[in-house]
């Protein structure tokens, strides 16, 4: 039996998350074409389809249809990456017909830095519109006053 004071065990991770999605094969397709998940299983009775993140041990992407009705809800997800994977990404979504987005959602040739974390980000949406980030922390020191800028102006401050 458990004291009642007893601490939770601490948390390892965020190992899965879900996407309500119009078009469960778009949205499949996106996520293994230009995001580069691996299917882990597909449920077409029930319109889902489940992907894997890095491997099955570290997480999992759930994408559930729920048809094309006027109301959407968009919800972010952000992916972890190394810094040279984010550095990368914005070639690398542009050549697949992606538009990298920076943090307010404009049009991007470069990521971002969240200075308080800090972060190396690029954004991104998805075929419904979900806005996908790709996150590597940096090792530099945080800088809450930076705020959020492009990596260029991170590289050039003193």
């Amino acid at each position: 039996m458990f004291a009642e004071n007893a601490a939770m065990p601490s948390v390892l991770g965020l190992y899965e998350t879900h996407l309500t999605v119009a078009g469960l094969k778009t949205s499949v397709d996106f996520y293994r074409d230009v995001v580069g998940l691996e299917p882990a299983a597909s449920f077409e009775e029930r319109k889902v389809a489940f992907l894997w993140v890095d491997d099955r041990k570290t997480g999992m992407l759930g994408l559930w249809e729920s048809g094309t009705g006027p109301l959407k809800m968009r919800l972010h997800i952000a992916f972890r990456m190394t810094v040279d994977g984010v550095l990368q990404a914005p070639a690398r979504l542009k050549a697949k017909g992606v538009e990298p987005l920076g943090f307010t959602g404009q049009p991007a040739t470069e990521p971002v830095v969240l200075g308080w974390m800090p972060a190396l980000s690029i954004y991104f949406k998805d075929p419904d519109g979900h806005p996908i980030e790709f996150i590597s922390i940096l090792d530099d020191a945080p800088d809450r006053n930076f705020g959020v800028q492009p990596l260029s102006e991170w590289k050039a401050k003193p």
